[in-house]
């Protein structure tokens, strides 16, 4: 079977739809099928919608993707929702992500509080769907030479994101760098970010560290005794999976799909009970420590079922054949259409991202 997704081939650190990419072409390739990050092929089985805006890691948009179908009919068509507006205080995604639905055959879903978001709001629920939970690669992401706390030394402390948006979870891991401050917490506690902060914010007591991914994040990371998410309306994530893996237990946020992915794992915290569910982490460290051997969101059991998916999809091609292609006549002139109208709706799409980060730069 040949896969396409519709992300670019980047190399280095880049966020959670290119490390998905990576692990499902480990995957295919072997089973001996093949992913393809362009729609250069006319032998394309199943297309997954994973990225939504030209030039940044998308290779091609929807449009793109049905306009091949047009020429290809027996092709399907997946949508991966991995964002929403709430993510980052947005008001263009669940639009986008409605409107892109509403020309694919399938839906995955990376966390079950995404569907009922986007229903809500409009997305046909007559759709097929599913939920397959994120998994991070256990080749780099495991215990091996993890260092845990001896229940002695400060308890240390550490997440990462690659974006720098203050809906990571700043205003809750200020609070910790302002906690660092007082004497009872100074002595108990460290604070590292890895990654990108918001511009014009500053800590204090925090150890700051740029990007990091692959090997280098894992280790960095397994220096580490906590992992705490304080991410708002996260989709789903990589990070916590991440640092989960490394055998972190998790001081996490009740908002999104972080109780969905972190139960069980950890300690759940609100804003208004932080300090308390802090000290509480370093009570129970050993038992959400050992709760760790039972972690399973591995890439392997993700990208598994991804490819089960994509099998039974196969199977059922005819289910999903395009009924009523243009006829000769009326594909070419079609196509020129939509070859139009994606750039037009590419255009679109980044005047709306950079309108929303302007209207945040201006308000603060």
């Amino acid at each position: 079977m040949k896969i396409g997704i519709n992300c670019k081939n980047i190399q280095g650190s880049y966020g959670g739809v290119i490390a998905f990419a990576r692990s499902l072409e480990k995957y295919l390739t072997g089973k001996g099928d093949s992913l393809v990050y362009d729609l250069r092929d006319d032998d394309i089985d199943l297309i997954l919608i994973t990225a939504y805006a030209t030039g940044g890691a998308a290779s091609y948009s929807y449009v793109d993707a049905w306009a091949y179908k047009l020429k290809h009919p027996n092709t399907i068509i997946v949508l991966r929702v991995n964002e929403c507006d709430e993510r980052k205080n947005t008001d263009y995604m669940n639009d986008l992500l409605i409107k892109i639905a509403s020309k694919c055959d399938y839906i995955v879903y990376i966390a079950s509080w995404l569907k009922p978001l986007l229903e809500a709001q409009g997305l046909n629920k007559t759709i097929p769907s599913s939920v397959i939970l994120n998994g991070a690669d256990s080749r780099i992401f495991n215990q091996e030479n993890k260092e845990f706390w001896n229940g002695k030394d400060k308890l240390r402390i550490v997440t990462h994101h690659w974006g720098g948006n203050f809906m990571k979870g700043h205003d809750i891991y200020q609070k910790l760098d302002d906690l660092l401050s007082e004497k009872n917490y100074h002595g108990k506690f460290e604070f590292t970010f890895i990654g990108n902060i918001p511009k014009n914010l500053r800590y204090k007591n925090t150890r700051l560290i740029p990007s990091l991914h692959g090997n280098g994040l894992s280790e960095e990371l397994k220096r580490h005794h906590v992992y705490i998410t304080a991410s708002r309306n996260e989709p789903a994530g990589m990070h916590h999976i991440e640092g989960a893996m490394c055998g972190l237990p998790l001081l996490y946020i009740n908002s999104g799909a972080l109780p969905e992915y972190c139960s069980g794992f950890g300690i759940e915290f609100e804003p208004a009970n932080f300090e308390e569910k802090l000290d509480l982490m370093r009570e129970e460290y050993n038992v959400w420590r050992n709760s760790l051997l039972s972690y399973r969101n591995t890439a392997d059991k993700m990208i598994a079922q991804y490819c089960t998916l994509f099998s039974g999809l196969y199977d059922e091609k005819e289910r999903y054949r395009l009924k009523n292609p243009p006829n000769k006549f009326w594909k070419y002139p079609i196509l020129a259409f939509l070859k139009a109208y994606s750039v037009f709706d590419s255009f679109l799409l980044k005047f709306k991202i950079a309108f929303n980060i302007y209207l945040k730069q201006k308000n603060g």
